[in-house]
């Protein structure tokens, strides 16, 4: 256990990060599967309004893997590496 104020303070700021960090994270792999799920289902149907709730979808990944990069959840090339690959997924099905 620690001895010193700061090193309880450390402690606290410690666990506050980790589930900040955590829900950035775990937020943006289960957009992520529904992204895919939804991709899927347009890919067969083919409609607008699939096409839409894709778009909705991607934009609160996107939002969500800016804050988290702003935040220093992901590496800056970490959260244009995710960005770009959903983006291309959405390109070869459109």
């Amino acid at each position: 256990m620690a001895n010193s104020k700061s090193a309880k303070k450390r402690i606290l700021i410690s666990k506050r990060n980790n589930l900040q960090n955590r829900f950035y994270k775990s937020s943006v792999r289960t957009l992520t599967k529904k992204f895919l799920k939804d991709l899927d289902t347009y890919k067969v149907t083919q409609s607008n309004s699939d096409k839409e709730k894709l778009q909705i979808v991607l934009n609160s990944i996107y939002s969500l893997i800016d804050k988290g990069s702003k935040k220093n959840v992901y590496h800056k090339n970490t959260a244009a590496r995710k960005k770009a690959k959903l983006a291309a997924l959405l390109k070869t099905a459109i």
